[in-house]
């Protein structure tokens, strides 16, 4: 298994965020070993999200890099939110998800 993350010297919290949502990746899409899911926080430009999005890609071998966002912080992220998100991955697009409910209630 890979799991790549793009912040170097980050905290131990912050890595683990990332290993349990990369597992929680991992176990939702059903990958096989040889995928890649790589597990990002960056700055988001929309006040929606709160200053900080979480993204997704999921590489499959001979396959598209596969995207999907979060928009909160990875130390905010739950799994439902996450699930929400990989949902269009199921079908085959990219996906971004407000971490909301249909009701504006956080997930």
């Amino acid at each position: 298994m890979r799991l790549f993350m793009r912040r170097r010297g980050e905290a131990g919290p912050a890595r683990d965020a990332a290993r349990a949502l990369a597992d929680l990746v991992r176990d939702t899409l059903k990958l096989d070993a040889d995928a890649t899911v790589s597990v990002s926080e960056i700055s988001c430009g929309d006040p929606a999200c709160g200053g900080s999005e979480t993204v997704v890609l999921v590489m499959r071998p001979g396959a598209r890099t596969q995207a999907a966002k979060v928009l909160m912080p990875m130390g905010q992220v739950t799994p439902e939110a996450l699930v929400a998100a990989l949902k269009p991955l199921m079908e085959g697009e990219a996906a971004v998800s407000t971490g909301l409910s249909s009701h504006g209630e956080k997930v």
